[in-house]
């Protein structure tokens, strides 16, 4: 399952905000270039030549790093010829019966579980923790500048990923539409 980078990247946002360790990391902007850029290197980015200092909102870019590097390990996959597809979380989010439905078929099993797989959904899986809705939904939403967007896409475009503001679904994502 995949999701719009943009998105993830501030939902980690948020999720920092209840973790004093994880805030500290992001707070530290000392180590931040560091960390970004070594996080990239070891899934064979190289980031070295873009701006100094690097990323005006760290924030933000942490998250987007780690959902392209992901995003862009599945394509590697997809390349490399291994059947793998994808669900986009947004289409979940929007139709979850329907895309139950194809998920349940691409998976060779009865279509009529897709009722009962959608009653997960009305869950908080992550209730009672650290990022449970009620513990992030509180907190702002980061904004993104044009400064960021364009950090953001030169990052996404070195890792072969979908750019910001550019339809967001990638090669083999099995859909209901």
């Amino acid at each position: 399952m995949y999701r719009d980078v943009v998105a993830v990247a501030k939902s980690l946002h948020r999720y920092t905000m209840t973790t004093p360790s994880h805030r500290l990391l992001y707070l530290r902007t000392g180590k931040a270039d560091y960390f970004l850029k070594t996080l990239a290197r070891n899934h064979g980015v190289d980031l070295s030549n873009l701006c100094q200092p690097m990323f005006t909102d760290f924030n933000l870019m942490i998250g987007v790093i780690i959902a392209s590097v992901k995003i862009s390990d599945y394509l590697d996959l997809r390349r490399r010829g291994l059947d793998v597809s994808a669900v986009r979380y947004e289409d979940l989010v929007s139709r979850p019966l329907d895309l139950c439905r194809v998920v349940l078929e691409f998976c060779h099993l009865p279509v009529s579980l897709a009722e009962l797989g959608v009653k997960a959904f009305d869950v908080d899986s992550q209730a009672n923790s650290l990022v449970a809705k009620s513990a992030v939904g509180h907190f702002k939403q980061q904004q993104l500048t044009e400064q960021s967007k364009a950090e953001i896409n030169e990052i996404l475009k070195k890792l072969g990923v979908t750019l910001i503001g550019e339809p967001n679904i990638i090669e083999g994502t099995l859909t209901c539409c």
